[in-house]
């Protein structure tokens, strides 16, 4: 059985290669594109046979151990994101209504403690009101991990559960450092055409360059680049996206 295994994920690791081979064919791992180029050259080689997500990686020069050097924000996309956003809304009562009209994916309190305790974290995002704040906090240690912990400065505790579950539907894409200092985020599919991904792209820069903190010292923004969900990464002149923001 074990031979097995490792024969087929010999094959697999060996079917990967020939593809990586031929959509990388031709392409300089080490030139540093100018947006509209790199753009170019990553969707010229998203050969999925399904819609790819076209994402951007930013290098950012943070002291991670620096407690003041958290760079996390909101954006909502100039045009989208294509990808299909599941909301979930912890509030009751009218609050509770108002959020299933406008197109939330799941709706209730003790039905979501209950869920979460269960590990079925079929969401994107979690909007609440700010008096079940309370509630939330026993799957809080399950839900900050993961990004989905509601925050006000987010704008994901609000009493205006309609307008953000609306904002969550229409493009808004949450940003944030991770340990390594990387900002990683979707900015469209590669359907796309390549203004709407290049404004998408330059909303995204802005957003993150105005979170700079203030303790941040030295280049911010120290690298950056671009890649599809089964593609090639491409690297992107800082220079042009800065300039572009």
């Amino acid at each position: 059985m074990a031979k097995k295994q490792k024969t087929e994920k010999s094959a697999i690791a060996a079917k990967r290669g020939k593809r990586y081979a031929s959509i990388s064919e031709n392409l300089d791992a080490d030139k540093i594109y100018a947006l509209e180029d790199g753009l170019k050259e990553v969707k010229s080689r998203a050969k999925a046979k399904f819609d790819e997500s076209i994402e951007l990686a930013l290098n950012l020069g943070l002291d991670m151990k620096d407690t003041t050097q958290i760079v996390r924000g909101v954006i909502s996309m100039p045009n989208g994101t294509g990808k299909t956003v599941r909301v979930a809304v912890v509030a009751d009562g009218d609050k509770a209504e108002e959020a299933r009209k406008a197109g939330a994916d799941f709706v209730g309190v003790d039905e979501f403690i209950t869920k979460v305790e269960k590990g079925e974290l079929d969401f994107d995002r979690v909007i609440a009101t700010p008096d079940k704040m309370g509630a939330i906090g026993r799957v809080a240690k399950t839900l900050g991990p993961r990004g989905l912990m509601p925050n006000p400065k987010l704008g994901t505790v609000t009493v205006d559960v309609a307008a953000a579950v609306k904002a969550a539907k229409a493009g808004q894409v949450e940003f944030r450092a991770e340990k390594a200092g990387i900002v990683h985020a979707g900015v469209g599919k590669s359907s796309f055409d390549d203004k709407a991904l290049a404004e998408n792209i330059r909303a995204l820069v802005n957003a993150v360059n105005k979170a700079k903190p203030q303790s941040a010292k030295g280049v911010y923004l120290k690298s950056a680049a671009l890649s599809s969900t089964m593609g090639v990464g491409v690297k992107i002149d800082i220079a042009s996206l800065v300039q572009a923001a």
